[in-house]
């Protein structure tokens, strides 16, 4: 492991595995760089140089106050300065929505993977102070309040799910990434709808999603693609429900990214 120094002195611990392209892994909500390690492992068998790094407020890396997304940007420039020019950057999830605004102020990538991204366009979105009401639940040490809200104001899980993930023994590994919700909240609240340089970035971009998936993921895939006629939909039957295949994704990244790529 090692860090990355981000623009406002934020430490940002990332690691590769293997040799080869580098594709830097960009997780979402609730997501540390470990959960990122089946899929830097498949993309390391297959060749290339798997790059994972906690997003600030999770893992092994820093936080410094205040947040805004452009720090995110930030830190996601540190760690590809650390790495080499011209890498590729997937993202899932929010960190789809991320790397996309991180190309549209210029990160340099040599292509965008969007693994269902959740943009909504301005339909059904999350209330304008959710960010708000989840920074008092964690500065008032009610981490487990913020978690369960946000999966419910901010990804809309129903109720039984929402109580089954409080019961289970993943609930506690969610409880330190609190006040990350805050920033992913933050996140989606400042790109749900992509400003037209996001899309019009300029640089080979790939949607990703699976099948099945949320229907609120379809659309978002499905409208992103019409209003980016330079990007191309690819539909990976091994993603299923929002969870990112390894070995399904990285077939579909070798066929356009790196020395694999035919």
């Amino acid at each position: 492991m090692q860090h990355a120094i981000s623009a406002d002195g934020t430490r940002i611990a990332c690691q590769a595995l293997g040799t080869g392209p580098t594709v830097v892994i960009v997780g979402g909500a609730f997501s540390t760089a470990e959960a990122a390690t089946p899929l830097a492992e498949a993309l390391a068998a297959a060749g290339y140089r798997a790059v994972t790094f906690d997003r600030r407020a999770r893992g092994n890396s820093g936080d410094t106050a205040p947040y805004a997304p452009t720090r995110e940007v930030e830190d996601l420039t540190a760690v590809l300065d650390v790495e080499n020019a011209g890498a590729a950057v997937l993202g899932h999830s929010s960190g789809a929505m991320l790397v996309l605004f991180a190309a549209s102020m210029g990160l340099p990538v040599a292509h965008l993977f969007l693994s269902e991204p959740p943009f909504r366009f301005g339909i059904d979105e999350p209330a304008d102070n959710l960010p708000t009401r989840l920074q008092a639940l964690v500065d008032h040490d009610q981490p487990d309040q913020a978690v369960t809200l946000f999966q419910r104001e901010a990804v809309g899980l129903p109720e039984e799910m929402i109580e089954q993930i409080r019961i289970s023994p993943m609930f506690d590994t969610l409880l330190p990434l609190a006040q990350s919700t805050v920033y992913d909240a933050l996140l989606s609240q400042r790109v749900s709808t992509p400003s037209q340089l996001m899309l019009d970035v300029e640089v080979p971009v790939t949607i990703l999603r699976g099948e099945p998936t949320y229907p609120v993921l379809v659309c978002a895939a499905e409208r992103l693609v019409e209003l980016m006629p330079q990007a191309e939909l690819v539909i990976v039957p091994e993603s299923r429900d929002h969870r990112l295949d390894p070995e399904g994704t990285v077939r579909e990244v070798s066929k356009r990214f790196g020395s694999n790529a035919r």
